[in-house]
């Protein structure tokens, strides 16, 4: 038995804003009120700290099966701990991918045997994510998955997209897009633009992501069914969600409302991410999309690299940053901080917000759910120090950044972590 103690909790679903107490049993909370007692109860003091539920993110790479020299589920786990998250929901372009149901069942196994938050398997679209033929979707629902994705690469026929739409709705299974027209891909590398030329190197249109996020939309739109759109990078993007919103549901990630193109400075290639970092104009507009609940998750895209995968020339480094560590303080430094949303929407964008889009009963602080809860002061300030990062990797651009928001501990089914 476990009692928070004088913590401001903040959960926009439950309407909770202000100090109270939280009384939890056998893992779940029993009871919300003010100066809660019990005998027998360890004390948890939260006094001038904030308590919010349990933060999710849904769309990380743990990299386990198959490449666990870039990250394993211990270590991505601990890292997402750290960062204040108490669930996960992992990419499936593993090695081998998890197309099958005894992929997603040993992620599952693995992430109970050594995993510091839960863990949500995602499986793939189309079998070893060649985008041609669709996956048995009803035996990965049944063991374990909460969604589809071909992540990293786009679902290229329409056709396939379409029917893949269609199927996984049978099994209440969300469908995530990566959204990319490689036909239009011209060898870029990073943002087309005045950067990209003074660089020397070659850019990717907006036109790359919006053709597809176009395509999606409107088969999402002519099936009467929701398609998720994985991140999103451009204005144009924004705008085209923003007018199909009853059926594109939009996710996006910290790098793009709080990075532009100039990032990539002197071929910096933590820089270095699909879609690219934009121009300021996209940031704002990102922003914007955020304000008006264009946006309905925040999510990390945690890409973890071995330093030699991105020690490159820029052309030949791998695209991805590692996020779980510094989401919270992102959204709280660029979002909270400036007034464009208050901490409340933030952390409904980082909770409740991918529950809801995952179908899983979390995110919420409310008598009789699991106690997953993230304790954070959001006025201390720190320096982001990548050395002390939990997550094997290290290719983050956000190093020696100064950012508010520090996370204190998660209680994980009423266990402090």
């Amino acid at each position: 038995m476990l009692i928070i103690k004088n913590g401001h909790l903040i959960d926009k679903a439950n309407g909770l804003d202000g100090v109270m107490d939280i009384l939890i049993k056998d893992g779940r909370i029993a009871e919300i009120a003010g100066n809660i007692s019990a005998d027998g109860a360890e004390i948890y003091d939260a006094a001038g700290k904030y308590v919010s539920p349990g933060l999710i993110d849904m769309h990380v790479h743990l990299r386990d099966p198959g490449y666990e020299y870039k990250e394993d589920i211990e270590s991505g786990t601990r890292a997402a701990q750290k960062g204040g998250f108490t669930a996960v929901a992992c990419m499936p372009n593993t090695a081998p991918v998890a197309d099958n149901k005894a992929v997603v069942k040993y992620i599952i196994d693995r992430a109970r045997e050594v995993g510091m938050c839960k863990v949500y398997p995602i499986a793939a679209i189309t079998k070893g994510m060649k985008g041609e033929e669709l996956t048995e979707m009803g035996e990965l629902r049944s063991a374990g998955a909460v969604a589809v994705s071909d992540d990293g690469k786009p679902v290229k026929s329409g056709g396939v997209m379409q029917r893949a739409i269609k199927y996984a709705s049978m099994f209440g299974l969300p469908v995530i897009s990566h959204c990319e027209e490689m036909s239009l891909m011209d060898g870029g590398v990073m943002n087309e633009g005045f950067t990209a030329t003074s660089l020397g190197l070659r850019g990717i249109s907006p036109a790359v992501e919006e053709v597809m996020v176009s395509r999606d939309i409107i088969i999402a739109e002519h099936e009467g069914l929701p398609v998720h759109i994985a991140h999103i990078s451009t204005r144009g993007s924004a705008e085209l969600v923003r007018q199909g919103k009853r059926r594109g549901v939009m996710v996006t990630c910290p790098h793009y409302f709080s990075l532009t193109e100039e990032a990539v400075g002197d071929f910096d290639t933590n820089a270095k991410m699909n879609p690219p970092l934009r121009t300021q104009e996209d940031v704002d507009a990102i922003i914007e999309a955020i304000k008006d609940g264009t946006v309905d998750a925040i999510v990390t895209d945690h890409a973890p690299h071995h330093i030699d995968e991105k020690r490159l020339e820029f052309e030949l480094a791998m695209n991805g940053i590692i996020g779980l560590e510094t989401s919270l303080a992102l959204g709280i430094t660029k979002l909270v901080k400036p007034g464009h949303v208050t901490l409340g929407d933030l952390i409904y964008k980082m909770s409740a917000g991918p529950a809801k889009i995952l179908g899983i009963e979390a995110g919420e602080i409310k008598v009789g759910r699991a106690a997953d809860l993230t304790i954070f002061d959001p006025d201390e300030k720190y320096t982001v120090d990548v050395s002390k990062f939990q997550s094997k990797s290290k290719n983050c651009p956000y190093d020696g950044m100064e950012l508010y928001g520090k996370v204190y501990n998660t209680i994980l089914d009423g266990v402090v972590k």
